[in-house]
């Protein structure tokens, strides 16, 4: 790191008491050193990279960096504060704060400085070192590397900036791991690629973006690693703080399946050097992983919608499904409980329940809409994506209107962050420029150009699904029971499930068949292969009974992910069987005439199903049509012990399918 920092560029008595005034100081010692010309530009492009996230890491360390046309060379200004600044680490406030400048366009710099400065921040002695040391040019060379404390275990001879000894540390991969509900592949995928990572020798750090949320890598840990895995359904949220690193992108079920061998990929494009495009660090937009086809990137858009949509549909169906169970379906015309209550009264709770689900319920399209635009353009997203969604709402256009309104706020989006701004605006861009004119644009095409179309088109499908009957029913049922199985909890079921919580936004006896059939097929794989493993446990492994054990409770719970294990290990065999009974399900809970109003809650929310006992039976059905051919497509594999004599046999050539016990 020699060259990048002088003792004119060090502080070690740092006044400032704010993020903004400690960049604004050292920018200023930047400035009189010839590397930045117009210090207003590159603060305001320093506040627009801080506005992305935090850039304070634990240990009491801030390290604010941008790239910026008003800089000339590489730079490292450092200073020192005994109040300590906050910087957003969640250990509190910073008293090393390190201000990087790169210029333009060279990306490779400022990921080199950011890597190699937080290798060596990870050494207690060079921090204390820095803590202790008075004389800024005995800083600046502490920080250049010319006289670094040796690490444990060295000679100690000093060591060059960003050098690690070969034997010091495991190769370092961070990966994020997320699907559309964020329940079950996301944490499955974040064990197995761990566990593989383990087996390896490999250090691999996982962050889960699941239903609960998620906590962000630490930025140290991120730019000390050398290579990152994601594994995703959904778009990646802030995928530009992985850009400049060898990189692997799949879907989710890749690491469940395969992780070692994703490993060993991003290992080998580590050593070969290959990269994802460094520009992707500034982007204004995440268009998907390098390659995908624009049918990839929508359907990771969609299932971003999706996936943070399913939370409110469970609360608010669930509410409002126990207020049905409670006060009967009149109470859909109770009167308001603000301004009516009897606390004895079981009607005045049903009412409440009610309408406390209604009102989440009607966030249904516009949390829809607005993370649909979020997977496209990430923060500036979300105020029109939920404004189009209201409107949506408004216009009675719907699931479908929802669906449009977070294409269009993502593409208004893009087309504004395509236009080149003078540099003292990029601050303000994403808090006012961009919020202001995209909401303005959506609000005019959803109220004026598309958002009647739409309605009209929404309507006509609501009809449609009202009068469903008869045979219309059945192969409908058959079509969605066939989704819900086809990739357990993945893209294709996820679309089959939204399109039954869209007609609960307005709820017919056709939409109620669609929701009550969706819900009874998405329990038959689990159940299936629960039942499988019981009548004939020789059939599967030792994990694969244990696992049918918990398939029990999870099938019951309607999580279809629930057979994932199984379908892992012999796809061939599970998915089929599970297709087929949940067709058998779909058809005969549409030919039953089987309802439903809550989204979610597998048998607990029986009670709630018009017509429970054929509901039952359907699901019934489809379980013992799963199970039996499971049995039987595993009866017909070879023995192990013809397999042992016969080792040629395509069987024994399957490394999917496990051996019979």
């Amino acid at each position: 790191m020699s060259e990048l920092i002088t003792a004119e560029l060090v502080d070690v008595d740092l006044a400032a008491e704010t993020k903004q005034t400690a960049a604004r100081s050292l920018a200023e010692r930047m400035v009189a050193a010839g590397r930045v010309t117009d210090l207003d530009g590159f603060l305001a492009d320093v506040a627009a990279r801080e506005a992305q996230m935090p850039t304070g890491l634990d240990g009491g360390i801030g390290i604010p960096h941008c790239r910026s046309e008003h800089v000339t060379a590489p730079t490292l200004a450092f200073g020192r504060s005994a109040r300590g600044i906050d910087f957003g680490a969640p250990d509190g406030p910073a008293d090393l704060i390190f201000l990087i400048a790169a210029p333009a366009g060279a990306d490779d710099d400022h990921l080199t400085i950011l890597s190699a400065l937080a290798r060596r921040l990870m050494d207690a002695e060079f921090t204390d070192a820095l803590r202790a040391e008075r004389d800024p040019g005995a800083v600046a060379a502490l920080i250049r590397g010319e006289e670094a404390p040796a690490p444990a275990g060295s000679t100690g001879a000093p060591e060059a900036a960003g050098e690690v000894p070969a034997a010091a540390a495991p190769f370092r991969i961070v990966a994020v791991t997320s699907c559309p509900t964020g329940i079950a592949h996301t944490y499955m995928a974040a064990e197995s690629l761990q566990k593989a990572g383990e087996a390896a020798g490999v250090d691999v750090v996982v962050e889960t973006q699941g239903s609960a949320g998620f906590t962000r890598l630490d930025p140290g840990v991120i730019a000390a690693a050398d290579a990152v895995i994601l594994a995703h359904d959904v778009e990646v949220r802030e995928k530009e703080r992985f850009a400049g690193k060898p990189t692997v992108d799949v879907g989710v079920k890749a690491a469940i399946n395969r992780p070692a061998e994703l490993i060993a990929d991003v290992r080998g494009k580590a050593a070969r050097g290959e990269t994802t495009a460094a520009a992707a660090a500034t982007a204004p937009m995440d268009t998907g992983a390098p390659g995908d086809h624009f049918g990839t990137r929508l359907r990771k858009w969609l299932m971003t919608g999706v996936s943070y949509m399913v939370p409110f549909v469970a609360a608010g169906g669930l509410l409002i499904a126990l207020a049905f169970a409670i006060g009967g379906y009149e109470i859909n015309s109770a009167p308001s409980v603000a301004e009516h209550f009897v606390w004895t009264e079981a009607a005045s709770w049903a009412a409440l329940l009610f309408q406390t689900g209604g009102a989440a319920f009607g966030f249904l399209v516009p949390v829809l809409a607005g993370y649909i635009a979020y997977g496209m353009v990430d923060r500036p997203g979300l105020v029109p994506g939920f404004v189009g969604g209201a409107i949506a709402v408004t216009i009675n256009a719907g699931f479908l209107g929802g669906l449009a309104a977070g294409l269009i706020a993502g593409a208004v989006v893009m087309a504004i962050q395509r236009v080149r701004v003078p540099a003292v605006l990029r601050g303000v861009m994403p808090v006012v420029v961009i919020p202001l004119i995209s909401a303005a644009v959506v609000g005019f095409l959803m109220f004026i150009v598309v958002g009647k179309p739409i309605a009209s088109l929404q309507k006509a499908m609501t009809d449609w699904l009202s009068g469903l009957s008869g045979g219309n029913a059945v192969l409908l049922g058959v079509l969605l029971g066939l989704m819900m199985c086809f990739d357990l909890g993945g893209p294709v079921n996820k679309v089959a499930y939204a399109f039954a919580v869209g007609g609960l936004a307005t709820p017919t006896d056709g939409s109620l068949k669609v929701m009550a059939a969706v819900m009874a097929a998405g329990m038959v794989p689990p159940l299936g292969m629960a039942l499988a493993t019981t009548v004939r446990a020789k059939l599967f492994t030792k994990a694969e009974q244990d696992n049918g054990k918990a398939a029990w409770v999870l099938g019951a719970s309607f999580i279809s992910e629930g057979a994932i294990p199984f379908a892992a290990a012999d796809p061939l065999r599970v998915i089929p069987s599970a297709m087929a009974g949940g067709a058998v399900t779909g058809a005969l809970s549409m030919a039953f005439g089987a309802t439903l109003r809550a989204p979610h809650g597998g048998i607990f929310v029986v009670p709630l199903i018009g017509g429970p006992l054929v509901y039952l039976l359907a699901i019934a059905a489809g379980t013992v049509v799963t199970a039996g051919l499971v049995v039987l497509l595993k009866s017909r594999r070879k023995p192990a012990g013809s397999a042992a004599t016969a080792p040629a046999a395509p069987e024994a050539a399957d490394p999917k399918v496990p051996a019979a016990a």
